[in-house]
C-alpha cells in the first residue's frame, strides 16, 4: 500500500494509530483521513491544495483526490533529529476541484439527457480535465436548472437520483452509470465467506396504501367574465392564478465581441454576423435559407406563460430574414411554427407574422431610423409539455415510469413595437398586434432561432426570453371584436398587470370602456397529490383482524412531482418495491475476502446480491456506503465496511420530507387503474352569452354517444348519486342554464359511460360577474 501526495511516497511516516481510511457514500465525494509523524527527516510538510493518492501494490487506486487545507501541527516534543509532529490529514475526491468553483449562469437544460448534462457542466468549469468516457446518457430530464449557488457535486447527486444512477469522480475520470451495473454476490456456500461479520435487519416496511404528496400544481380551467363601467382599472379574480415560478430564461445583451456559447449557437459561412459595442448586427448573408442563423442552444418548452423579447431591430436597408422565429425541426421559413418574416419592401421591408411556414396577415412596412421591438407571448392551457421520470427496481435508469410529452393548445401573439426616436412618446405607445390566434396543437419543444437571415442589413441590442404568469385577458368594446390585452409592464407594450392578491390591474392609459367585456383565463393552483393501492399486496397480507393495508403518506421533495397525475405515476414507482420485503445490512470483512477476491474493490451503486439460507436471505440490495481502513500497508490488506439495503428499505430514487395530508382524497387508483381514472377535461369551456336570468355555455366540444358534461356550483359531490349543488347534466356542446345571482360560478366536468362514472381530472370554473341585462 502506498500514501502519494504530490507524487512523494509518505507511506513511512503514516503513525501507527492512524491508518489511512477512506469513506464513500453513495452520490457524495469521498473523504479520506490519516496521521502522519514528521520529523526533519520524514518527507517535507505537504502544501495545500496537494493531490492525495492511495493505491495498492497492483497499481489498483483506493482514494484519488486534494487536500482540505493546510494540516494542522501537533507538537510531540523534541525527538533525536529534532522537533517531531503529528499531521492529521484530511482530502476529498477529485470533485473538489469542481466544487471550488462557481457555475456559469446558463439557460436551463431542456430535454437533455442525465449524463449529458453531468458532462456539460463539469466541462464548464474545467474543459477537458477529466476523462468522461464512463458518463454515460441515461433518461432524458425534462428541465434542469444549473444553479450557480450550489457546488458541481450537489448537481452530480441531484442528477444521479432523477435517472437513478451512481456517479464519482475518481483518478481523473468522471463516472456516470446506472446502479447496479457492478455486482458482487455474498454467498453463505463460499469459503471466504465471514459469517460474523455480516449483520442484517428486515424491517416491516410494507407500503402498498400510498398517498405521494407534491408542490403546487394548475388545478382548475378558470375563465372569469367581467364588464368594464369605463372608470374601474381593478378587479378581483374568483381564484388565485398557478403560481409557476417567473423566471429569466435568458437575457443577452450583447456585451461581448463574441456570443456566449452557453447561449447561442451561429452558422454564419458568409461572415455577415458581428457582436460589438452592445449590438448584434448581421449585414448580408447567403441565398440558402437557414444557412446564416443565430440559435439559443437550449431548446424551449412552450408551457405555461412564455414572453420572448426578440429586441428592438434597426434595418439599414431592405432585408430577406425570419427574426424571433420558433421550430419544431429544422430551421428553414417552410419549419417556422411562429416568427416575424422580413421581406424586401423598395428600399425598406416589410414585417408580417410567419406562422407555420406561411406568411399571415397585415404587414408593416419599416421606416428609415426607427426601431422595432418583436415580441412573442404564448399563453398554453398544460405549464408543463413533458412529464417527469420515475424509477424503481422494476423500471431502473432508461425504462422508468412516465415521461413523454403531454399535448397543448395555446393562444399565440406576436406584436410590434414601432419606436420613433425623435417621439419619445412612441415608446409607451400601444403595440401593433400582427397575429392573435388559438393553435389547438403547439409543438411540445421548439428551436429558438433569433436570426435566420438570407440577406439582411439590420442589428438589435438586446433579446430575452422569461416564463410570465400564464394568465389571458381578452376584452371586447361595444361593436367591435375581442383582442387580447396584452400582460406586462407598460414598457414593454403591456395594458395590464395580475396580482397574486389576486386581482386584474389595467394601466390608467388602457381603462376598459364601458360595456367592454372581459375574460381573464388561467389555471387556479392547489397542492398535487394522489393515492394509489396494491389489491395484491392488500389481500396477501390480510389475516384474521388485519385487514393487509399498510398506508404511507410521503412529501415527495425529488423528483419534484408537479401535477396529481405526476403523483399517481410517483406513488405507482415507490409501490414496485414498497410491496417488497425490505431488506438492509452491512458486512465487515477483510479485502482478501471480499466477494470476488482480494483484487475487488466495492463503490455505492454496486449491486450486492446476498445469499445466505441459513439466515432465510436471498435478495439484492445496493451499497449505500464503503469504508476503508488500511490496517496492513505491508500486506496490502484493508478492512471493509459495507452498508447495504434494498430498495424497498431505502429508495434511490426518491428524497421525502415531511408530509402531512389536510383531508383525505376522493380519487383512489389502484396499480391497475391508474392513469386511467379521468375522462378529459374541458378546458375549451365558456360562456358565450348571459342574459339576467340565464347564461349560455359552449364546453368547448361534442361528448361522445353516452358521455356528458356535468354543471354544479361548486367542486364537489360529482356523481349521479348526489344531487347537492347540481345546475344540470348535459349530452350537448352548447346548453343554456340558470342564473339565480349577479355573481355566479359554474364548475364543469366532463363524464363518460362507464358504471361507475369517470370525471374529468380537473373541473372548469366559469365564473360570471356582469351586471344584469
Amino acid at each position: 500500500m502506498k500514501l502519494l501526495i504530490d507524487n512523494t511516497d509518505y507511506t513511512c511516516a503514516l503513525a501507527a494509530d492512524g491508518a489511512p481510511r477512506v469513506l464513500r457514500r453513495l452520490n457524495q465525494p469521498s473523504r479520506f483521513e490519516c496521521a502522519l509523524l514528521l520529523t526533519p527527516a520524514a518527507p517535507v510538510i505537504p502544501a495545500a491544495n496537494a493531490r492525495v493518492v492511495l493505491e495498492r501494490e497492483d497499481g489498483a487506486k483506493l482514494f484519488t483526490g486534494y487536500l482540505d487545507a493546510i494540516p494542522e501541527h501537533e507538537y510531540l516534543g523534541w525527538g533525536e533529529r529534532g522537533p517531531e509532529y503529528r499531521l492529521h490529514i484530511t482530502a476529498t475526491s477529485d470533485e473538489l476541484l469542481l466544487d471550488r468553483k462557481a457555475l456559469p449562469e446558463r439557460p436551463p437544460f431542456v430535454a437533455r439527457p442525465a449524463g449529458e448534462i453531468l458532462r456539460a457542466t463539469a466541462a464548464s468549469l474545467l474543459p477537458g480535465a477529466f476523462d468522461v468516457s464512463g458518463v454515460t446518457d441515461l433518461g432524458v430530464i425534462p428541465s434542469y436548472e444549473a444553479d450557480f449557488q450550489r457546488p458541481w457535486s450537489e448537481h452530480a447527486a441531484a442528477l444521479a437520483l432523477l435517472a437513478r444512477a451512481a456517479y464519482r469522480a475518481h483518478d481523473g475520470s468522471l463516472v456516470f452509470q446506472p446502479v447496479g451495473s457492478a455486482s458482487h454476490t455474498l454467498e453463505e456456500e463460499s469459503p471466504t465467506f465471514t459469517p460474523e461479520g455480516l449483520k442484517l435487519a428486515a424491517p416491516q416496511r410494507f407500503v402498498n396504501d400510498a398517498t405521494i404528496i407534491s408542490r403546487a400544481e394548475p388545478r382548475l380551467h378558470v375563465r372569469d367574465y367581467f364588464v368594464g363601467d369605463g372608470l374601474t382599472l381593478q378587479f378581483d379574480l374568483s381564484r388565485t392564478p398557478f403560481a409557476q415560478r417567473t423566471r429569466v430564461l435568458l437575457d443577452e445583451e450583447f456585451a461581448g465581441d463574441e456570443l456566449d456559447p452557453l447561449r447561442w449557437t451561429q452558422a454564419d459561412p458568409a461572415a455577415a454576423l458581428s457582436s460589438s459595442g452592445g449590438q448584434l448586427a448581421v449585414a448580408g448573408g447567403t441565398a440558402t435559407d437557414g444557412e446564416t442563423r443565430v440559435e439559443a442552444v437550449e431548446r424551449l418548452e412552450l408551457g405555461g406563460g412564455l414572453l420572448l423579447q426578440h429586441g428592438e431591430f434597426s434595418f439599414t436597408a431592405a432585408s430577406d430574414a425570419v427574426l424571433g422565429g420558433l421550430y419544431a425541426g429544422a430551421v428553414n421559413v417552410a419549419g417556422c411554427f411562429a416568427g416575424f418574416r422580413v421581406t424586401p419592401s423598395g428600399d425598406q421591408s416589410a414585417i408580417q407574422a410567419l406562422i407555420d411556414g406561411s406568411a399571415t396577415g397585415s404587414a408593416v412596412t419599416t421606416v428609415a431610423g426607427h426601431r422595432y421591438g418583436m415580441t412573442t407571448r404564448l399563453y398554453a392551457i398544460e405549464n408543463f409539455r413533458a412529464s417527469q421520470t420515475f424509477h424503481s427496481s422494476a423500471h431502473p435508469a432508461g425504462s422508468g415510469r412516465g415521461g413523454g410529452a403531454l399535448p397543448s393548445g395555446a393562444r399565440l401573439v406576436l406584436e410590434l413595437h414601432d419606436i420613433d426616436p425623435a417621439n419619445p412618446g412612441s415608446q409607451g405607445a400601444a403595440a401593433t398586434v400582427l397575429y392573435d390566434a388559438v393553435v389547438s396543437d403547439v409543438p411540445a419543444l421548439v428551436t429558438y432561432a433569433l436570426l435566420n437571415v438570407t440577406t439582411a442589413h439590420c442589428s438589435t441590442p438586446f433579446a430575452r426570453i422569461a416564463r410570465i404568469s400564464g394568465v389571458e385577458v381578452r376584452s371586447q368594446a361595444p361593436s367591435q371584436s375581442y383582442r387580447t390585452r396584452l400582460v406586462g409592464a407598460l414598457a414593454d407594450g403591456g395594458e395590464c398587470q395580475v396580482f397574486q392578491t389576486p386581482e386584474l390591474q389595467f394601466f390608467s392609459q388602457y381603462p376598459p370602456v364601458a360595456g367592454e367585456q372581459i375574460v381573464v383565463r388561467y389555471r387556479s393552483q392547489a397542492r398535487s397529490l394522489a393515492r394509489v393501492i396494491d389489491p395484491a399486496s392488500i389481500a396477501t397480507l390480510a389475516a384474521g383482524a388485519d385487514d393487509g393495508v399498510r398506508s404511507a403518506v410521503r412529501y415527495l421533495a425529488a423528483p419534484a412531482a408537479r401535477t396529481s397525475a405526476e403523483c399517481e405515476t410517483a406513488a405507482l414507482a415507490l409501490l414496485d418495491d414498497s410491496t417488497q420485503q425490505a431488506w438492509a445490512g452491512e458486512y465487515r470483512a477483510w479485502s482478501d475476502a471480499l466477494p470476488g477476491g482480494p483484487a475487488t474493490d466495492v463503490w455505492p451503486g454496486d449491486a450486492f446480491a446476498v445469499d445466505i439460507p441459513s439466515r432465510g436471505a436471498e435478495f439484492t440490495a445496493l451499497v449505500r456506503e464503503v469504508e476503508l481502513l488500511c490496517a496492513d500497508l505491508r500486506g496490502d490488506g484493508s478492512r471493509y465496511r459495507i452498508a447495504f439495503a434494498n430498495d424497498a428499505a431505502q429508495p434511490p430514487g426518491f428524497a421525502f420530507d415531511p408530509a402531512r395530508l389536510d383531508e383525505p382524497l376522493e380519487d383512489v387508483a389502484t396499480v391497475t387503474t391508474a392513469g386511467t381514472l379521468f375522462a378529459p377535461d374541458l378546458s375549451a369551456a365558456e360562456i358565450t352569452g348571459a342574459t339576467s336570468t340565464t347564461v349560455d355555455i359552449d364546453c368547448g366540444l361534442t361528448p361522445p354517444a353516452g358521455w356528458g358534461v356535468e354543471v354544479r356550483r361548486s367542486d364537489r359531490d360529482w356523481g349521479e348519486e348526489n344531487d347537492r349543488d347540481l345546475v344540470g347534466r348535459f349530452t350537448t356542446r352548447t346548453f343554456t342554464v340558470p342564473r339565480l345571482t349577479r355573481v355566479v360560478d359554474f364548475f364543469l366536468r366532463q363524464h363518460d359511460d362507464s358504471s361507475p362514472r369517470k370525471y374529468s381530472r380537473n373541473a372548469t370554473l366559469l365564473h360570471l360577474d356582469w351586471p344584469y341585462s
